[in-house]
């Protein structure tokens, strides 16, 4: 009987071993669904299920339903999500130096954003790593363009027109001032309908999220002059990762690490062919003089300053990344490029 007894909690215990400690990963994104970057992380998570089995799950929120950055990580916080697809800036409050690569500007090509990542990713990595967010790798989101439905070369020219800026949104503030901008800050989510009704005429996006979330269909200008650099990561809690055993936790580690790569190379691709697609469907491309540019730059400048001033991101960072783009661009320039 005895033995029967000891028998039956081993069962037991398997059985728990097997199906209660399974845990399933929440994850917000503002990705929409059926987006390269959603699929991508959804043949992931499938993978990763089929090689623990079954006991590392995701269930992935796309499309913003969860709401917006902040309301993403109060939900974290309380425990109704695990871990979101953030862009980088937006853990900016919570980790320091996540802006570092996002500062309008900063590179003036994707050689240089190479050359830099090569050099720096690791160590920004670690930055959300010692914060508390497990993260699998950057990805590429591309230069963002101005676009608009006026044409706009000039930095002067957008105190008059009705520019979005993403609600809730520390660093926004930052640039609103340098560029002396008059915001309409919206959720992601109200953006198309607020183009749609003139609320706003003026956006930043990157080629493939303008027309993923088709704002390219509300705008008939696009500005060739990338601002601003951005990125974005799975962060996952740090303590609900913790949970997983040694063996899942590698897994999910080098399942994600391999879509993440995936992403960052195929995003850079998108946004390429995407800027065509814009051309093609007959928004005009404008490019601002040499005087207009120069005084984007001097504001650049100045929103880059004030980053530093709000602590957003350490002078020691900004400098070494200075150094990086000075280093290759003698190197460019020894070389003829």
């Amino acid at each position: 009987m005895r033995k029967l007894f000891v028998g039956g909690i081993a069962a037991v215990l398997i059985s728990l071993s097997s199906s209660t400690l399974a845990t399933t990963f929440k994850i917000a994104t503002l990705s929409p669904e059926g987006s390269y970057w959603m699929n991508s992380m959804r043949e992931a998570g499938k993978e990763i299920a089929k090689r623990t089995d079954k006991r590392v799950r995701f269930r992935f929120y796309p499309g913003g339903v969860m709401g917006n950055d902040k309301a993403v990580l109060k939900k974290i916080r309380i425990g109704q999500l695990h871990g979101a697809a953030f862009s980088g800036g937006a853990l900016a409050g919570l980790v320091p130096n996540t802006q570092v690569y996002n500062l309008p500007r900063t590179f003036k090509s994707y050689e240089e954003v190479d050359f830099v990542r090569q050099n720096m990713d690791q160590s920004v990595q670690k930055d959300f790593e010692d914060a508390g967010f497990v993260n699998f790798g950057l990805a590429e989101g591309g230069f963002a363009y101005l676009m608009s439905k006026k044409p706009i070369t000039a930095a002067t020219a957008l105190k008059d027109e009705k520019v979005w800026v993403p609600a809730d949104d520390p660093s926004s503030d930052v640039a609103v001032e340098a560029f002396n901008i008059t915001p309409t800050p919206l959720q992601l989510g109200d953006v198309l309908a607020s183009l749609q009704t003139d609320l706003i005429n003026t956006v930043f996006a990157s080629p493939i999220a303008a027309i993923a979330l088709q704002w390219h269909t509300q705008v008939d200008y696009v500005t060739d002059y990338p601002l601003v650099y951005f990125y974005a990561l799975l962060a996952i809690d740090q303590k609900a990762f913790n949970r997983l055993s040694a063996e899942d936790q590698a897994t999910v580690r080098d399942v994600m690490h391999a879509a993440f790569k995936k992403i960052d190379k195929q995003n850079r691709k998108d946004n390429q062919e995407a800027f065509k697609a814009l051309e093609n469907q007959g928004i005009k491309v404008l490019q601002p003089t040499a005087e207009e540019a120069a005084d984007w730059e001097a504001k650049s400048a100045a929103t880059r300053d004030a980053f530093m001033k709000t602590g957003q991101v350490k002078p020691e960072t900004y400098q070494q990344m200075l150094k990086l783009l000075e280093e290759f661009r003698a190197k460019q320039a020894n070389n003829g490029g």
